[in-house]
């Protein structure tokens, strides 16, 4: 990868200093409060409390948390050093429809140096009706990404009405076309889900593929090139055995990680402690 040395020393803190420490990456995100509302903490209470998961952060050696301005500020003081950051500059609630999505700004790379982060978060809708002033405004942070020496993640979504009709957001298509989005608009790591498999509604050819599980996920790492992927952990899974088969799977296909948030952060404390020292143990058959 052709960086400059700003992005290689945090990048370097990211991959090699901080959690499984092989070059993988162990990511814990907490945006799911504006993004979904406080209805995600109710199944654990203790949750809802930021330090819950700063703390879980540090016990459990999380390569970095990933949240926005306000919790940065309001609670990442006692940790400070200990728990690498990554400011998520953009969201959304999810009290509109996904038809016409779109995810402002309300951060910036000057914020995520103050703060001392070492990579900034941004939500790309992919396929929304909506998509060019996303372009846009992508355009500028990644332009300060390059000016500050900061890595850029990308949490690239496909939504909206046109993804809808052709196989839905979590489809082989939608998820291939938004890994090769990251690479084409220029982020350094994607968060991506899982995909489906493929549906007749999707374009030519993939309508036409039958692949399994494994062959869909190497897939869209293919597609993201020299883009690092980060799979996403989805929605709380109780089997402790299945969340980490579902972490040996991504690292197989080719992933650089995972970002796990309400998989380890819904569980008491102790058993999320445990859990993530489990992922660690897989990540470590799998150096990057």
């Amino acid at each position: 990868m052709s960086l400059s040395h700003g992005k290689r020393t945090r990048l370097w803190r990211l991959l090699y200093g901080s959690g499984p420490r092989n070059g993988s990456l162990l990511v814990l995100p907490l945006d799911q409060g504006l993004e979904h509302g406080p209805t995600d903490f109710f199944p654990h209470p203790p949750a809802l409390d930021p330090s819950y998961q700063f703390r879980l952060a540090e016990a459990g050696g999380f390569s970095a948390i990933a949240l926005g301005i306000g919790l940065a500020e309001k609670y990442m003081a006692d940790h400070c050093g200990r728990v690498p950051l990554i400011l998520k500059l953009n969201g959304k609630t999810n009290i509109p429809s996904d038809a016409d999505a779109t995810s402002p700004l309300f951060a910036s790379v000057e914020d995520a140096v103050r703060l001392g982060a070492d990579a900034v978060g941004y939500t790309m809708y992919v396929g929304s009706p909506r998509q060019h002033d996303e372009f846009r405004q992508f355009e500028k942070v990644r332009q300060d990404c390059e000016r500050y020496g900061m890595p850029l993640v990308l949490w690239s979504y496909p939504r909206g009405a046109a993804i809808d009709a052709k196989g839905g957001k979590g489809s082989l298509y939608a998820q291939d076309y938004a890994a090769r989005v990251a690479l084409e608009l220029g982020a350094d790591i994607v968060k991506l889900h899982e995909p489906d498999a493929e549906r007749a509604s999707a374009p030519k050819p993939y309508n036409t593929l039958d692949e399994d599980a494994a062959t869909r996920s190497s897939r869209v790492v293919r597609s993201a090139g020299r883009t690092m992927v980060l799979f996403s952990g989805g929605e709380k899974d109780d089997d402790d055995d299945a969340v980490l088969r579902k972490v040996e799977f991504y690292m197989e296909q080719g992933a650089t990680g995972v970002m796990f948030g309400r998989n380890m952060w819904l569980r008491p404390f102790d058993q999320a402690v445990a859990l993530t020292r489990a992922v660690h143990d897989i990540m470590a058959r799998y150096p990057r």
